[in-house]
Order: structure tokens, then C-alpha cells, then sequence
């Protein structure tokens, strides 16, 4: 029996991951890559990193508060 209010939760933090790896990961290589290091990209690479840091934590956020359907029925007797 499938309910309406039923929600997949799945795949809900591939979003999170995702942005964890560019912030964490692929913007300081990035910037490890790129020669010489100056001051201003120093900069704009830890701000980016913190956006997705952030965005990472409110998708996060909103994925965890999905739930698991209920599997109680309200319909009466059976």
C-alpha cells in the first residue's frame, strides 16, 4: 500500500556531499595548483569554500528533516 505523504529520501544528501568535496577539497587544490598564491585569491578561495560550507549545512539541514513514512493506517478496523 503506498500512502500520499510518503517522501524518498534516498539520494537527499548527494547535494551535501557534493558541495563538501568542491568546498573541502577541489577549491584548495585549486588554489594549491595555481602559482603564485596572492593574497586576493587566498581570499576568494576561503569564501567560497564558506558559502558551500554553508549551503552544504542547509541542504543537510533540510534533508534530514524528512522521515520515514509511517506505516500505521488511520482507515479503521481491519
Amino acid at each position: 500500500m503506498s500512502l500520499a505523504n510518503e517522501k524518498s529520501v534516498g539520494t537527499s544528501y548527494t547535494a551535501t556531499v557534493a558541495l563538501l568535496i568542491l568546498a573541502l577539497i577541489f577549491i584548495p587544490a585549486v588554489l594549491i595548483v595555481s602559482h603564485p598564491i596572492s593574497d586576493i585569491a587566498l581570499l576568494l578561495a576561503m569564501l567560497c569554500s564558506a558559502i558551500c560550507i554553508g549551503l552544504a549545512r542547509r541542504s543537510w539541514q533540510k534533508s534530514s528533516q524528512l522521515s520515514i513514512c509511517s506505516i500505521t493506517y488511520r482507515g479503521g478496523n481491519q
